[in-house]
């Protein structure tokens, strides 16, 4: 039996599906094969990877993917949107697939100084790590 396949979308995947996509790998380990992609894809965010290496997360080796390069080659069962711009353009993947949407706002998008977009990193951070811990519960892949 193969291991279930999350893809986690949002429009640059610059921070908030990445940070999800390092939750997943962190509490499910190899038990779960977890990625993440962009519409737009960008950098991703260096205070995403500063925020997750707070909680030990290392995103060193990230890097921002284009949806396209998944669709046709891979089999997701689960895509999971995490901004309204992903779930309404997030294109039809083959076979079958479970299709969630987690709204989240955008760190990247808030402004003020660079403690005051930490903090909201932050947030959006601990947002992620609780929907994740509460999804691998749900599919029975809790730590």
């Amino acid at each position: 039996m193969s291991k279930p396949k999350v893809l986690f979308l949002c429009t640059h995947n610059s921070a908030r599906s990445q940070m999800a996509e390092a939750f997943v790998k962190k509490y499910a380990g190899d038990r779960i094969e977890a990625k993440s992609a962009g519409l737009e894809p960008d950098r991703v965010h260096p205070f995403a990877k500063q925020v997750m290496e707070e909680v030990g997360c290392d995103m060193s080796g990230h890097s921002s993917k284009d949806v396209t390069d998944f669709l046709g080659s891979e089999h997701f069962g689960y895509v999971i949107t995490v901004c309204a711009n992903a779930e309404a353009r997030c294109p039809i993947f083959p076979g079958p697939c479970i299709r969630l949407h987690w709204p989240l706002e955008d760190p990247a998008a808030f402004e003020g100084t660079d403690d005051a977009k930490l903090a909201k990193f932050r947030e959006i951070r601990d947002q992620i790590d609780a929907k994740v811990r509460q999804w691998l519960s749900e599919i029975g892949l809790s730590s």
